[in-house]
């Protein structure tokens, strides 16, 4: 008898625990802005260190292929959520965004350019933002997440392809 009273009252506990949908998150949790939130306003052109400060806001963000959002970018959907919650719109591939802005030498690169790449493909297949003249954030792989690494380093000095300011 006493067995029939404890298997409802267990049943109905561990119902109250389980949050139907719920995902374990990292602790601590970025900060992630819902697409819909810019934090300026479309026309106005953003201040460069607002860029990569918003960039480097998705940390740790898992990349995701054709990814554009904080539940997980590629390289391009990276690249075009930062802009867009800046208010300027790029296009979202690659290859498109290579064609956008002023074309700059590698000497001259400051914060908030991009940075083309080949690494999968003949022409730029790859795209990140710069932080400074050496470090850009970017969405690096399928079984990466969004980091900050150095343009010297001998892997991406050797596919970089060029880069483009469009701030």
């Amino acid at each position: 008898m006493r067995r029939f009273v404890w298997c409802p009252l267990l049943l109905v506990l561990a119902g109250c625990a389980i949050r139907p949908g719920a995902t374990p998150q990292p602790f601590p949790r970025p900060h992630l802005a819902p697409p819909d939130l810019p934090v300026a306003r479309a026309g106005e052109r953003p201040a460069p260190d607002a860029v990569t400060a918003t960039a480097l806001e998705y940390l740790g963000v898992p990349y995701r292929w054709g990814g554009s959002t904080p539940r997980g970018f590629d390289c391009s959907g990276f690249t075009w959520y930062v802009f867009s919650r800046h208010g300027m719109e790029l296009p979202r591939v690659a290859a498109d965004q290579f064609r956008v802005g002023q074309r700059i030498d590698r000497n001259a690169v400051r914060p908030g350019d991009l940075l083309f790449f080949e690494t999968i493909s003949e022409g730029p297949s790859h795209v990140a933002l710069a932080l400074d003249t050496d470090r850009f954030v970017h969405a690096p792989s399928r079984r990466g997440k969004v980091r900050v690494e150095r343009l010297g380093s001998q892997y991406w000095a050797s596919r970089f392809l060029g880069a483009r300011r469009v701030l």
